[in-house]
């Protein structure tokens, strides 16, 4: 992936240096990005390798996931906050994840915790499972598998 990056970054400048202008502007050099984006963007196969303005884009995508997800899980908090009567099971179950490595896991982790009613107790020693305390573990849990599924999908399109 750097030596796409670099070879973008190559276009851009020989970009500048054959436009006729006399002064060196940030729009030429960012006209120059993008077509040097799209060429290397065509020419991606070449090196074997994914396109490397994906793994950004992989990035936002989680972001957003990850802004969802702390939504939804607020409004479902508030919902139990709000309500006269409080009928919450705590409680903790194990989920057994497909995620390798010690990025990747914390990741997955960190964004579990992150989310309001869920926390990670602990990752057992492989990285292969995670213990999860819930708030309500009748109700939300299969909305919380859900999201850590959400979740996984989108750090593998990140880190792989």
């Amino acid at each position: 992936m750097p030596a796409q990056f670099l070879i973008n970054i190559f276009i851009a400048l020989l970009w500048m240096l054959l436009n006729d202008e006399d002064e060196l502007r940030f729009i030429t050099f960012l006209t120059g990005y993008l077509v040097g984006a799209a060429i290397v963007f065509l020419m991606h196969r070449l090196f074997g390798e994914r396109f490397y303005l994906a793994r950004f884009f992989a990035v936002i995508k989680l972001l957003f996931i990850f802004n969802v997800e702390i939504i939804q899980s607020s409004v479902h908090v508030i919902k139990h906050i709000l309500s006269p009567k409080i009928h919450i099971r705590p409680g903790i179950f194990k989920y057994e994840t497909e995620l390798r490595g010690e990025w990747e896991i914390a990741a997955l982790a960190l964004l579990l915790t992150l989310t309001p009613g869920s926390v990670v107790l602990e990752v057992t020693p492989d990285g292969d499972a995670f213990y999860i305390h819930a708030m309500d573990v009748e109700q939300s849990k299969d909305n919380l598998i859900r999201s850590l599924y959400t979740f996984e999908k989108a750090i593998m399109e990140v880190t792989r």
